[in-house]
């Protein structure tokens, strides 16, 4: 019994986390540089917009079910039959410290910021492009937290011609 939650669970993080890392390098590679094109006051609307929006109920389910997931892998696969049990408590660890927690403790409140920010001041530049930069570079530390959750995760679950 405990081998199959094991393996459901590595399987719905390494799922969780390939989706997510690809919502995370959508932002990266696309919206904050479509973004960068744009004036300071619609760019920041835009991204203050983009950030409301992307707290809906699926997102949720996704991010936070993708750590339970994880968290539930990374406790079980010592128990099971399973020799490769520390490639799955590494993946669970890159995703919720490099994905999760990064998100909670340095994206979100950045989005905070950005929410309380006036775009139509006369900080708003200086506050737009310290946001970008910054959110970009701990959005691609959770891009690759996420990508390499799943590499982990996969290899763990030993049915990879890799493995």
């Amino acid at each position: 019994m405990i081998d199959r939650i094991a393996s459901a669970t590595t399987l719905l993080g390494a799922i969780g986390s390939a989706l997510m890392a690809g919502v995370l390098l959508a932002f990266s590679i696309s919206v904050l540089p479509g973004l960068k094109t744009l004036p300071v006051p619609i760019a920041m609307a835009s991204m203050q917009s983009a950030n409301s929006a992307i707290l809906n109920p699926l997102f949720l389910i996704l991010f936070m079910g993708t750590a339970l997931s994880c968290v539930v892998a990374a406790v079980l696969s010592p128990f099971t039959d399973s020799g490769r049990w520390a490639l799955i408590v590494a993946g669970a660890v890159l995703y919720v410290v490099g994905c999760f927690a990064v998100t909670v403790t340095l994206n979100v409140p950045l989005n905070d910021a950005l929410a309380a920010a006036d775009s139509s001041s006369a900080a708003a530049v200086a506050t737009w492009e310290g946001f970008t930069t910054k959110w970009v570079l701990w959005n691609n530390v959770r891009t690759v937290a996420a990508a390499g959750a799943c590499a982990a995760l996969i290899l763990g679950q030993g049915r990879s011609a890799l493995g």
